[in-house]
């Protein structure tokens, strides 16, 4: 049954009882509190997502796309950093962020971005640390809220780097760090000796990495920096899961993020192959 006509329903912001029909909740006030009946479907929906899983598939997916649309370009390594590096045309055309994409109007080049790899070391270390920081989040905060904070974190990376002048620039890192910023919040929060070991073991993390994007060519630092503080604003506003269940309007954040994402590689295809 695609919608609930009857019965009780959880109100998708604060979570509390309503008639399924209701069109205030008697809570809270909100309005339409079970999404005229697809309240229930969306929690499917979103509770049949494997996050980690999904970014992997999208990520291998642009990057063959990339290396497909200038093959020669893949083949001319100079080196370690540079195996299999898809041509700058490739992943412009494909919704490359910076400053550049920005100043002609490619809005939706922070999200697309998030999901574009410069060559075969930088996609296997983001996904590496993607798989491993994906199930924690979504243990703490829940599928909605991961898919959430994931986005924010890389589109927050995004935007700050392009503000500060950052021409060009690609990958999940700033992604990464939003999941970082998000698990350093919820130890923060939490207290205790289990929030203290969580804050302190993500935080060292976080650290490490960030500085060892010094020493490596080519890393946009200012998007690490950026997608930490968005991933970790975005846990605070949306509550970790010993406070707060996840609810609808969680849920109806993450489904709106993938959709403004799909709508971006779709925007990037047709200015670049259509229009």
């Amino acid at each position: 049954m695609l919608r609930q006509r009857s019965g009780s329903i959880l109100c998708y912001a604060c979570g509390k009882l309503n008639r399924a029909d209701a069109s205030v909740c008697l809570s809270c006030g909100a309005r339409w509190p079970g999404l005229w009946g697809f309240g229930p479907l969306l929690g499917r929906v979103v509770g049949r997502l494997d996050m980690a899983r999904l970014v992997t598939v999208a990520c291998v997916i642009a990057y063959a796309a990339s290396l497909l649309l200038d093959p020669r370009a893949a083949l001319r390594a100079r080196g370690p950093f540079d195996i299999l590096a898809p041509s700058g045309g490739a992943l412009y055309a494909l919704g490359a962020a910076g400053a550049l994409p920005w100043a002609e109007g490619r809005w939706w080049t922070v999200f697309t971005a998030i999901y574009l790899h410069g060559s075969l070391l930088h996609i296997l270390f983001n996904m590496m640390w993607v798989r491993q920081l994906a199930p924690p989040v979504e243990a703490l905060f829940g599928r909605a809220r991961l898919v959430v904070i994931f986005t924010v974190g890389g589109v927050m990376g995004f935007v700050v780097s392009n503000l500060a002048g950052v021409l060009f620039t690609i990958g999940a890192s700033g992604a990464v760090f939003g999941l970082l910023g998000a698990m350093v919040q919820y130890g923060r929060s939490r207290g205790g000796t289990f929030g203290m070991a969580v804050f302190r073991q993500y935080g060292q993390w976080a650290l490490v990495i960030f500085v060892l994007g010094f020493l490596m060519p080519g890393v946009n630092n200012l998007a690490h920096a950026g997608g930490f503080a968005g991933g970790y604003l975005a846990a605070l506003l949306a509550g970790h899961g010993e406070r707060s269940p996840e609810r609808s309007l969680h849920r109806l954040a993450a489904l709106a993020l993938l959709a403004l994402t799909g709508v971006g590689f779709a925007l990037a295809l047709w200015t670049t192959f259509v229009r």
